[in-house]
């Protein structure tokens, strides 16, 4: 090793630098080799896209609050509704299209949602927000009263700018409007009082 170095010094200057060139580009081949390496241990966009499901920490979420999450490149909505929002429900029956996610309980709802809350827990709503008519993203109109483009015993839920079909706070669609179904509500689990699973439930 030794006499390795003591001759280094009388190596030709153009096999000197042909030597260094060769040993930095062997050095960046294997950084660039192990980059593919380590990325191949996150998720790929295909996977995601696919349906992986997703964690939603709710512990932040207060009552009268929204808050969307991503899955298969869906917003998916999580509302913690407050009991005059809940208490309100029942009352609009009448209105709507299919109160109890009965006309395609297998495409709107898993069976866990086929309620009048459509939801696990009453108090929190989870519903993909893509209105079922084309496509289109419904807005809040948490706020009760006349408003706008709604009736004026609106007691609050979502509005679709797009051909003006409406839906409570449950995700029921109002009849007579061009929305043919209520909003879906994705399969979902909670993993904790304030943790969420979108995407799977105890039967996936």
């Amino acid at each position: 090793m030794s006499e390795t170095f003591a001759n280094a010094g009388g190596i030709d200057p153009s096999k000197r630098t042909w030597l260094i060139a060769s040993g930095c580009a062997g050095a960046a081949g294997g950084i660039a080799a192990a980059v593919p390496f380590v990325s191949s241990f996150q998720p790929s966009e295909r996977a995601k896209a696919a349906g992986a499901a997703v964690e939603a920490d709710i512990s932040g979420l207060n009552p009268g609050e929204k808050m969307t999450v991503e899955w298969r490149g869906k917003p998916v909505w999580i509302v913690r509704r407050t009991p005059e929002q809940l208490a309100a429900l029942p009352k609009l029956n009448d209105q709507l299209v299919d109160p109890k996610s009965e006309r395609k309980p297998a495409e709107q709802a898993p069976e866990y949602a086929r309620n009048e809350t459509r939801s696990i827990k009453p108090e929190y709503l989870v519903l993909v927000g893509i209105c079922t008519h084309l496509g289109c993203s419904p807005s809040d109109k948490f706020k009760t009263g006349a408003q706008p483009s709604l009736p004026d015993d609106w007691q609050g839920g979502f509005f679709c700018p797009c051909h003006g079909s409406t839906f409570d706070l449950a995700g029921r669609v109002y009849k007579n409007k061009p929305a043919p179904d209520n909003l879906e509500v994705p399969p979902h689990m909670y993993l904790s009082d304030t943790k969420l699973l979108i995407g799977a439930d105890k039967k996936a």
